[in-house]
């Protein structure tokens, strides 16, 4: 599931230009860049947070082309020779398949700040991109069906328990391309750091359990978003980000970050950029504490730089699935492990995408 489907956030606010006292200005010079970021809301404040601040401080021209790049338009474009993009935003599924497919540049870690480059998060700094944001599927609950003074779930066998937390629950669909896998093991008895490779007859040995007690396997934020909002749902997995929207809205929700799992995006550069020197300073720009600060306070997103946090409010830090008090009990999807591929060519994805087509329909 791509998170920018179900994002509603405010409209983007305009941020101020790198501080003049920074000590990372270069002097001016010329060239350009052609970037890629996404659309709607996201793209307006990649554009006020990293645009117009790295065009201040470089001289460099940056063009903006506010779309998504997706992974069968990388291929033409590297396999065709017609690159037109520097920078684009990478999911972990596509860093995975670069060593394999050939279509990223590798990223030029020489350029960054030591102290920047070690706060970044370990899972997000790869040969191939460098993470921008952070965000999890984790439990939500109705806080007027679980009030503080009663019981509530903390683990995904307490969500599987439905004699002791009775009430209507919602999970993701296995076509998502984040299915409920990983929590079906943990309420399996699974211990959080031996959970790869996934035992897929166990997992949906598991899923048989719940599979009763569940209204709907959503497929869109919207969809889920609609059922909290509506009441009709006690117990959700949901996107962190979209229950931090409905709770600032006054929807009765609470957030269970035990056992929360997160997933990110990144930067990429394609092969045969024209750009590519241009690029790699770009992608190292938007990396930074302050840039990701500043992003962080316009959309709810968790940096991948853990200095950021010391440059935003406590509170809003505790909305986002990297505070470093999350990450001591969260687990970090292995997009490795989904993209490698068996004996008959079909990734482990795949291989359980095709199961859950079997498995749903019975």
């Amino acid at each position: 599931m791509n998170r920018r489907r179900f994002i509603q956030a405010a409209s983007a606010v305009a941020v101020g230009a790198v501080s003049s006292e920074s000590a990372r200005a270069t002097s001016q010079s010329t060239g350009e860049l052609t970037v890629a970021l996404n659309g709607g809301d996201y793209a307006k404040a990649c554009i006020e947070v990293y645009v117009k601040p790295f065009e201040a401080e470089t001289g460099i021209k940056v063009t903006p082309i506010t779309d998504e790049i997706t992974g069968a338009q990388l291929e033409l474009m590297v396999s065709t020779n017609s690159v037109s993009v520097d920078v684009i935003p990478a999911d972990p599924s596509m860093d995975a398949q670069a060593p394999v497919k050939g279509y990223l540049e590798k990223i030029d870690y020489s350029i960054y700040k030591t102290d920047e480059l070690d706060a970044m998060l370990d899972f997000v700094k790869t040969p191939y991109s460098v993470g921008s944001i952070v965000y999890a599927y984790c439990m939500v609950y109705n806080t007027e069906t679980f009030p503080a003074d009663k019981p509530r779930p903390t683990t995904w066998a307490e969500f599987w328990d439905v004699s002791r937390y009775p009430g209507v629950r919602t999970m993701t669909s296995g076509m998502t391309g984040s299915g409920p896998w990983e929590e079906a093991l943990l309420a399996d008895g699974v211990p959080a750091d031996a959970l790869y490779p996934l035992e897929i007859d166990r997992v949906f040995a598991s899923l048989d359990k719940i599979k009763p007690h569940i209204r709907k396997w959503w497929t869109t934020g919207s969809e889920l978003g609609q059922m909290q909002h509506d009441k009709v749902v006690d117990l959700s997995q949901s996107f962190d980000g979209r229950a931090v929207l409905m709770i600032d809205q006054g929807i009765p929700l609470g957030i269970n970050r035990k056992e929360s799992k997160l997933t990110w995006e990144s930067w990429a550069i394609p092969k045969g950029a024209k750009n590519l020197q241009n690029a790699q300073k770009f992608i190292e720009f938007i990396t930074r504490a302050d840039r990701q600060a500043a992003f962080a306070k316009i959309m709810p997103y968790g940096p991948t730089n853990r200095n950021a946090f010391k440059l935003i409010p406590e509170d809003l830090g505790r909305k986002f699935a990297s505070h470093p008090d999350y990450l001591k009990s969260t687990i970090v999807r292995d997009p490795k492990w989904y993209a490698e591929a068996g004996p008959d060519g079909m990734t482990n994805q795949e291989r359980f995408a095709q199961r859950w087509n079997e498995w749903v329909l019975q």
